[in-house]
This record gives C-alpha cells, structure tokens and sequence, in this order.
C-alpha cells in the first residue's frame, strides 16, 4: 500500500505518523526508518561525528544492474550539487567510474566512497572529469564531508531516525539522496531475511526539484514496495509538489491517502487530480487539527482523529509548545 500525507503547517501530522509507528512498533517486529527536518531525533549533520556512505550498496541492491542503479544514483547527486554542470559527457564519466570503482573493490581496492570516486575522477584524462572531481571536493575532502566516507551509523536498529534538521541549505538537497539511499539498502536487507520495514519520508517534495533526484526518487519509490516495504511520503508543501508531472502521478497512483487541512490553492489543485467534490472538499477547508479527509481507492472517507491530550503517548508525540517532553527542545 503506497501512504501520502498532505499538510499544511501545524495540523497534526506529527501525531499521525507517530500513532501509525508506536501501533507497529507495538504489534509486530517490524523496522522503521524515518527522515525528519524536525531537529528532534538523533542529528545528521555538517560537522558531526555521524557519517553516511553515500557509495554504500548492499547485496541485491537495485531492480536490475546495481552498478547501473548507483551510477543513476550518483548523477543525481553531482547533479544537486551543481544543476548546470552536468551534461552526457559527465555522466559517461560517473558511469565509467562508478562501475571501476566497484569492480576493484571486489579484488582488494579502496572501499566504494565519494571520497574515492573523487581520487578515480582525478585520474582520468578528461578535463569534464576534472570538474565533477572540483565539483565533489567541498563533500568529501572539505568541510561538507559527511557523506563523503565509510558509514558510521549504526543502522542495525528497530526504529533508525534520520534527523537532517542541522544539515543546512547546501548539504540537505544531498542529504534527501543519500538517507533515501541508505533506507533502500536497509529495506533491501530486510527483504532479504524476510522482514518488513516502514519507511516515513519527510518533505519528500523536495526530490522533485531536479530531473535526476525525482527519476531516483520515483525508482526507490517502486523498490520500496516490491522488496516489502510500506513507504510514507509526508509533504506540507502541496502546491510545489503537484508541479511536478512524476509527483502528482505518483500521489494519484498511491492507494492511500490522508490530506488533513489544505490552503485554498492546494483544494483546487487536489480536486481536480483525486476527483473529490467541493463538498468533501469541505473536510479539509478550515479543517481542526487532526480532522481531514482519507482517499482510499476510490472512496473518500472524512474522519476525526482527536487524541487524548491527558495520555502519556500524547505528550511523547506533540509538537505543540509546552506540551509534550520534546515539545521545544533541540536535544
């Protein structure tokens, strides 16, 4: 079952996804893997101690080809961190580069790492390889490099939290990249031992912006469900999102989705993609926190979903100032 979740800012989708994750967490021995903006989990960010490979790839990682699936990947992310530098030529480069990368890995070479790529790119005689190598020093030998080395997350966790809160305007773009990367090899290990893992994707509007990150996106989307995963994409950003031709096609192919209330724009915008009526558009006109309007199939179904505020559950998962034991803190 694909899951979206449509918001505008302060209407509660926090506690619906947390409630939706403390249900599975209790009745089944599922994993979850969650990317927030929030700054209120454990932080991924410039100048911490924590590293993510962006090259790591784990068996059966990929539909097909893996090399192909992480060389596609790799271009979307020199392709964020320079939008016009990247053209075929460049990406014949990756590629070349990527698959030798991998190859001498198997026979003793330096583990796959931006890093190494970087060093194999400087070595080639193209002058475009040049480029893309100036274009990755800042991420792996500069001071934006946490992307740029083996991995120092333990990810070998029921419930792994991607906090990307203090990652900053540069790095954050990648940031989405890497950590989705990370989730799909995660979810490919499960798959494998024959488990289940509940993936929560926020802001997930921001992998549209360019042609390479959607294309990805929309691969791992894909991969997420066939290999068993159950992935949740949040956005409170709705008007950006169905700008985008492969988003809104991907929000009209998903089987369930939760809209709580929506600005005037965004009501237009999904009536006329969902079907719904002006008067079930009503539900999420002015709608109170934690009221809206589910689309499952093809049937449109109101609900209320008003949590008691006296409960220790509550006050673990609100947001709201003075509320909750995080509520407010940056720790």
């Amino acid at each position: 079952m694909k899951i979206g979740l449509i918001d505008v800012d302060g209407h509660n989708w926090p506690n619906l996804c947390l409630m939706k994750l403390s249900a599975y967490h209790k009745a089944h021995g599922d994993d979850v893997e969650w990317w927030t903006p929030e700054g209120r989990y454990d932080r991924v960010s410039a100048g911490g101690k924590d590293r993510l490979n962006a090259m790591y790839m784990v068996d059966g990682y990929g539909e097909n080809n893996p090399i192909v699936v992480k060389s596609q990947f790799i271009m979307s992310l020199v392709e964020r961190i320079d939008p016009k530098g990247v053209g075929p030529q460049h990406n014949s480069i990756i590629d070349r580069c990527t698959g030798d990368l991998y190859e001498n890995a198997k026979h003793g070479g330096p583990a796959p790492t931006l890093t190494a790529l970087r060093e194999m790119l400087l070595e080639q005689p193209e002058s475009e390889a040049r480029g893309i190598a100036l274009a990755l020093e800042l991420f792996t030998t500069g001071s934006l490099d946490i992307f740029g080395h083996e991995s120092t997350v333990d990810l070998d966790k029921r419930v792994v939290v991607f906090d990307i809160h203090g990652l900053g305007e540069q790095l954050k773009p990648i940031g989405h990249l890497v950590i989705t990367d990370t989730m799909l090899n995660r979810v490919t290990l499960n798959w494998k031992k024959g488990k289940r893992t509940h993936v929560f994707i926020d802001e997930f509007h921001v992998m549209f912006e360019n042609e390479f990150s959607a294309a990805f996106f929309n691969s791992a989307w894909r991969q997420f469900r066939k290999r068993n995963a159950y992935p949740t994409a949040i956005t409170q950003n709705v008007e950006y999102l169905l700008d985008s031709v492969q988003a809104s096609t991907m929000l009209s192919n998903s089987e369930f989705i939760v809209m709580l209330n929506q600005a005037a724009s965004d009501r237009e915008k999904l009536a006329r993609l969902l079907n719904i009526s002006e008067e079930q558009m009503g539900h999420i006109t002015n709608a109170p926190a934690g009221c809206g309007l589910i689309k499952y199939g093809s049937a449109l179904v109101p609900f209320v979903n008003r949590f008691p505020s006296n409960t220790e559950l509550y006050r673990l998962m609100t947001t709201r100032p003075g509320e909750g034991r995080f509520s407010g803190s940056q720790t």
